[in-house]
């Protein structure tokens, strides 16, 4: 019958947080070797493999990713034991690691983990870049899922999922303008601040102007919605914005909605990989977020604002 070692737990943690068995083996005061062979003793107790070598460094696998994580968590339940004798209060935590790319609204992703934030039991990790660096991040264990505006295609070698959350319509928005707003007219001598073109948003929006016969004046171009939201309170021209970025703004009036752009929609995906162990957490945060529409019928978008 398998069972579990606390030692070799202990040896185990210690060489992935050194990310080499020789530097583990002297913070434990253990020859390379011995050390060898109780990781090799705890990876036949639980019949997978918890390392592999990349580049002279021993890397977690995906098992030794979730078993590293309860590791953590039978050490933290031991110093609550530890704890509880001396009168205080265990907790135990489970922790969900997001990544969200710097494109997506701060006001979006505080209402998809608001619901997580009132539970005691849980820790929320918010680690914020660009889609590329996130995607490393995802496929090394280091987060159990990535936010985004763009879905990531799938194929047999990443086996990424991308789980539309939800979709809202573009706007728009300004301080109060003394002359009527008509769009598209308005936008020939209107300065206009844009996301960037690497916004799905953006290139939908440059094609609506180029079938309007418009080449818009732009007042700046920025790839990162809190500094969007910043500038479409500063700007005397206009911004192009999902309505959520600036719902504090729309609800003081310090911004008003000129036009609503029902031809372009901002949508935001959770894009997860294929694991055999995924977070329990990932599935209730996506599951929540995911109503599955009738056969036949158009998905009615669930607003954040």
């Amino acid at each position: 019958m398998s069972f579990l070692n606390y030692h070799h737990l202990r040896y185990f943690r210690a060489i992935a947080a050194e990310g080499n068995l020789t530097r583990a083996a002297e913070h434990l005061r253990l020859s390379p070797s011995a050390l060898s062979i109780q990781l090799g003793q705890l990876e036949e107790s639980l019949g997978q493999k918890l390392f592999e070598r990349r580049n002279k460094r021993l890397e977690l696998t995906e098992t030794g990713r979730i078993a590293l994580d309860y590791a953590e968590t039978i050490f933290r339940t031991g110093e609550e034991l530890l704890d509880a004798l001396q009168h205080r209060s265990p907790t135990r935590r489970q922790v969900l690691r997001i990544g969200a790319v710097a494109t997506l609204s701060r006001n979006f992703q505080l209402e998809l983990v608001r619901p997580l934030l009132a539970r005691a039991e849980v820790e929320v990790v918010v680690r914020t870049g660009s889609l590329r660096d996130l995607l490393v991040q995802l496929e090394a264990h280091t987060v159990d899922l990535v936010l985004s505006n763009l879905p990531v295609r799938r194929d047999a070698e990443t086996g990424w999922h991308s789980h539309l959350l939800d979709e809202q319509e573009v706007s728009i928005v300004g301080r109060r303008r003394g002359r009527r707003f008509r769009f598209p007219d308005s936008l020939r001598d209107t300065p206009i601040v844009l996301p960037s073109l690497d916004s799905n948003v953006r290139a939908a929006f440059d094609l609506l102007m180029e079938q309007a016969g418009i080449r818009p004046i732009i007042a700046a171009e920025v790839d990162d919605m809190a500094m969007l939201r910043l500038l479409a309170r500063e700007t005397d021209g206009v911004t192009l914005v999902p309505p959520v970025v600036v719902r504090d703004e729309l609800r003081s009036r310090t911004l008003v909605e000129l036009h609503r752009i029902e031809q372009i929609r901002e949508s935001f995906y959770a894009i997860t990989p294929s694991r055999k162990f995924p977070n329990p957490l990932v599935r209730d945060l996506v599951k929540g977020m995911t109503p599955a529409p009738a056969r036949g019928a158009v998905r009615k978008p669930r607003r954040a604002a």
